[in-house]
């Protein structure tokens, strides 16, 4: 994979399919390829698709010191302009959906679409102590961690449909994923923690959908309200699921991010 330095840091990025361009950025714990996999497949067709490891995820390098929302946007920006992307679409989720809107609204004039799924313009307390008690699991004992958000990061209905061996088997695969990556989910984890983008949202100028999951115990519905009131014309829709839509039910969250991408390409 190709790599772009961006300030102290040396970012990797995935780069495939052919169009227009269309930047991807993951969330808190996530890679490029292990949150956007299931999209990628779909559009690489027709889309120039660049999905970078932001600092503290995959083989992206860094100084190592607090991350910071602004320095993110940097990498955002700095991977789509290394791949050859003048202009772009534009989809993120969780911490990285804050990310991709701060991206928007720092540069207008780069981005030809937004997504944003599960995002959120300012951390309130109550979120600060969840993703408090994220880093301590984390740093302490990472199956723990894993088994936390297999009841918190997924919707009601596939909580009330896995047997008690999928939840196990769940909570497995998610701790072999946080494998050696702790340091990288603690920092991303501060960085939740510090999120206000208020003075940004404002400035996006781009066609954007803001997307809510109805069981989102993690960034809840009112966070993604607030966001479709605080950006000029943005649009809201709500998908059944929880917070980690892209992991419980791929197909759902690549079906509405492509309608999205659809129907903004078809009035160009």
């Amino acid at each position: 994979m190709p790599v772009v330095t961006v300030g102290s840091g040396t970012v990797n990025y995935l780069v495939t399919g052919t169009g227009p361009g269309l930047v991807l950025v993951h969330g808190t714990g996530a890679t490029g390829e292990t949150n956007w996999a299931p999209l990628i497949e779909a559009v690489a067709d027709r889309f120039t698709v660049v999905a970078p490891d932001l600092s503290g995820s995959g083989a992206t390098v860094d100084g190592g010191g607090p991350i910071h929302v602004e320095d993110l946007v940097a990498q955002v920006l700095g991977a789509a302009g290394h791949a050859g992307l003048e202009r772009f679409h534009l989809a993120g989720h969780s911490l990285d959906a804050v990310v991709a809107l701060a991206a928007a609204g720092t540069r207008p004039e780069k981005v030809l679409s937004l997504t944003a799924h599960a995002g959120w313009a300012k951390t309130y307390p109550w979120m600060a102590f969840q993703m408090d008690l994220w880093i301590r699991l984390v740093r302490t004992d990472r199956e723990l961690l894993a088994r936390l958000l297999q009841f918190t990061a997924m919707g009601d209905a596939t909580l009330r449909a896995r047997s008690a061996e999928e939840f196990e088997q769940a909570a497995t695969a998610f701790t072999a994923m946080l494998g050696g990556a702790e340091d990288g989910f603690a920092r991303q984890a501060h960085a939740d923690i510090a999120v206000d983008i208020t003075e940004l949202l404002p400035r996006v100028t781009a066609p954007t959908l803001i997307v809510s999951s109805a069981d989102d115990r993690i960034v809840p519905p009112h966070h993604q309200r607030e966001l479709a009131r605080l950006i000029p014309h943005a649009g809201l829709v709500t998908v059944p699921g929880g917070h980690g839509l892209p992991f419980e039910d791929p197909a759902a969250f690549t079906a509405v991010i492509t309608d999205h991408l659809d129907r903004v390409t078809a009035t160009v």
